[in-house]
């Protein structure tokens, strides 16, 4: 994957320093490393009604995207086929990193070792490729189309945004 261009997200009203203000654009490096190294993330979908959906999931950043899995009958996963627009967080306030993007049910064999063999080193779990059976869970790539992070302890300073 190719390093995204940088810039300042529009934010009116909160004082934002210009991009070579302050401690500048964050590099897509450090969004990259936040995407790898959180434990938990939130998936937000939206109901066939337009009513968000919020849920905490594992995930492994692989390949310029947010993988995860759930049961096919999730509501997650119903959402997320209906419409696959959607937005991951990182679990971290202080430093977030926001993912907006679009989801794809993905069943290839080799993907889904690949994730089961990425997951159970991440976690320390010892997980069977058979757990990724896609008539029971799915498994979900979230290609990021746009990805905004900012650093809490510089908050007007640091605000990033990169399109992808």
């Amino acid at each position: 994957m190719a390093t995204p261009a940088a810039r300042r997200p529009y934010m009116p009203g909160y004082g934002i320093a210009g991009p070579d203000e302050g401690r500048g654009l964050l590099p897509w490096s450090w969004a990259e490393e936040r995407l790898t190294g959180s434990r938990n993330y939130w998936v937000v979908s939206v109901w066939p009604d337009g009513r968000p959906h919020a849920m905490p999931v594992w995930a492994v950043w692989d390949d310029g995207a947010l993988w995860f899995s759930s049961a096919a009958g999730s509501r997650k996963i119903r959402n997320l086929r209906a419409e696959p627009r959607c937005v991951v967080t990182t679990e971290d306030g202080q430093r977030p990193v926001v993912v907006e993007g679009r989801a794809t049910i993905v069943t290839s064999p080799d993907r889904l070792r690949r994730l089961i063999d990425l997951e159970n080193a991440k976690y320390g779990t010892a997980l069977e490729v058979g757990f990724l059976d896609p008539a029971v869970n799915a498994t979900v790539r979230v290609d990021p189309q746009r990805v905004f992070g900012l650093d809490d302890d510089a908050f007007a300073e640091t605000p990033t945004c990169w399109d992808l």
